[in-house]
């Protein structure tokens, strides 16, 4: 009988260090095919606030205009929001006329505190409390794609009435058995006993993500680049989205451990029994206006890792959007940041949605 990889005992046994070493060749790797024009070109930003592990950025806008945080994912670097000119969703929403926020979290290392959800969902409350503060005094929207999503979810239950509305693109929220191959496999990848003193190596985490799901983070990748030869613009979209994937940075193996036994293997959050700063928390304390939007032909957050839980939220206009994804962007998780097809069709749903719940 052929039993499939996993990583019995603990992924300690991989050895972290080893890992952690591999973030650094990843990133030089990244550095290298930077030379060649394709580091990230960003718009210009002020840090406006910052704490242990996070720093907000602040885009700018006009003092009238309404606010949209972005809640970054803590796996990778956050200017995945903001690759190039062409393929930006910060600049697509500083266009539409918002004032834009974007909440980026610090790598973990070994002098930085093990946080976990509860600072997490802090971080995202100081910085909500920053924007409101300000010249505008309103409360924001905000937004989160995949876990960055998943943690925006987990701030809006703990403080519903802190913000106008919620915004999640490609993050899952119920980890029920069956509902996605990819919570499977992972599930069954990672033992319970995984450790959480020590910082989680992003490169790990990739390799375990490959292990779960190798048609989604190899062959899907491979077929995608090759049927881009002929699409230039397409191609130079796959290889940012490569340069990106490879700018490695460690997570604390606090948050590592959480997500993956609180929310994946327990799914605490869509049954309601995950605790937040002394609070419990599901989805009947998420009553604000939402809008999910979820990519079909992606299989980390598939429609069943989001509609059991938008379905036991109160009735307060969820709103999904099903987007079939499309060729050209190496990642169909990342489609709907880096997609020509998600660019023209969707955000300019996401964007009158905004406009409608202000």
């Amino acid at each position: 009988m052929v039993r499939s990889p996993s990583l019995d005992a603990t992924p300690d046994a991989f050895g972290r260090a080893s890992f952690a070493m591999m973030d650094i060749l990843r990133r030089a790797l990244g550095h290298a095919l930077g030379a060649f024009g394709l580091d990230p070109d960003e718009c210009p930003y002020r840090i406006v606030d910052f704490g242990p592990h996070w720093s907000l950025r602040d885009y700018g806008g006009h003092d009238r205009s309404l606010s949209l945080l972005i809640v970054a994912a803590p796996i990778k670097r956050a200017y995945i929001w903001d690759l190039a000119p062409s393929v930006s969703a910060v600049r697509y929403c500083l266009r539409a006329g918002l004032h834009l926020h974007l909440l980026e979290w610090m790598p973990a290392s070994h002098w930085h505190q093990n946080n976990g959800l509860d600072e997490y969902t802090e971080a995202i409350s100081e910085c909500v409390a920053k924007i409101s503060g300000g010249a505008t005094g309103t409360k924001p929207f905000l937004v989160g794609h995949s876990l960055g999503g998943t943690l925006a979810a987990i701030f809006t239950a703990w403080a519903p009435a802190s913000i106008r509305g919620l915004i999640l693109l490609g993050a899952p929220l119920c980890f029920e058995p069956a509902t996605s191959r990819f919570r499977d496999a992972l599930v069954s990848l990672i033992p319970p006993a995984l450790s959480d003193g020590d910082p989680f190596p992003g490169s790990l985490l990739s390799f375990i993500a490959t292990l779960a799901s190798p048609g989604t983070f190899i062959w899907s990748r491979v077929i995608d680049t090759a049927s881009s030869i002929t699409d230039h613009q397409a191609l130079e979209i796959n290889v940012r989205v490569e340069r990106w994937a490879l700018d490695e940075a460690p997570l604390p193996g606090k948050l590592v451990h959480q997500i993956i036994q609180w929310l994946y293997r327990e799914n605490r959050f869509c049954r309601g029994t995950l605790r937040v700063s002394e609070t419990l928390m599901g989805p009947s304390r998420l009553s604000v206006p939402a809008l999910a939007v979820v990519t079909m032909a992606d299989e980390v957050a598939p429609l069943a890792s989001v509609k059991p839980f938008t379905d036991a939220m109160p009735a307060t206009g969820v709103r999904i959007i099903q987007y079939p994804g499309e060729d050209g962007v190496g990642l169909q998780h990342l489609a709907i940041l880096v997609g020509r097809q998600a660019r023209a069709h969707v955000w300019p749903e996401i964007i009158s949605w905004i406009n409608t719940n202000s």
